[in-house]
């Protein structure tokens, strides 16, 4: 199970740091992305952290969004800086493997980027 949270309202230039808590004990095994969606459009990846602590991110979030992880206590984390009006979207966290998310997707944390 996978559980968002820490979503809410920010003004442009405003931050936010998402977490994601997974459930089960072998959450240090698996790479992990944050998603976000938008209504009509798919599911993206945004960020993207191996087992090994490797992070890539999309272009448009590069500099500006953070992604950690602390396999002790099983939470992925996304700090986002900057925030920008086209950062509006529902979050979600995924296990990954072999480019694609595999686990249930948890109920998302909204973020809203609005003045």
């Amino acid at each position: 199970q996978l559980v968002e949270s820490g979503g809410g309202l920010v003004q442009p230039g405003g931050s936010l740091t998402l977490s994601c808590v997974a459930s089960g004990n072998i959450f240090y095994i698996y790479h992990m992305g944050w998603y976000r969606q938008v209504p009509g459009k798919q599911r993206e990846l945004v960020a993207f952290i191996s087992n090994g602590g490797e992070t890539k991110y999309e272009d448009s979030v590069k500099g500006r969004f953070a992604i950690s992880r602390d396999d002790a206590k099983n939470t992925l984390t996304l700090q986002m800086n900057n925030l920008k009006p086209e950062d509006t979207a529902v979050y979600y966290c995924n296990p990954i493997i072999d480019d694609l998310p595999v686990g249930n997707w948890g109920q998302g944390t909204q973020v809203t980027v609005s003045s």
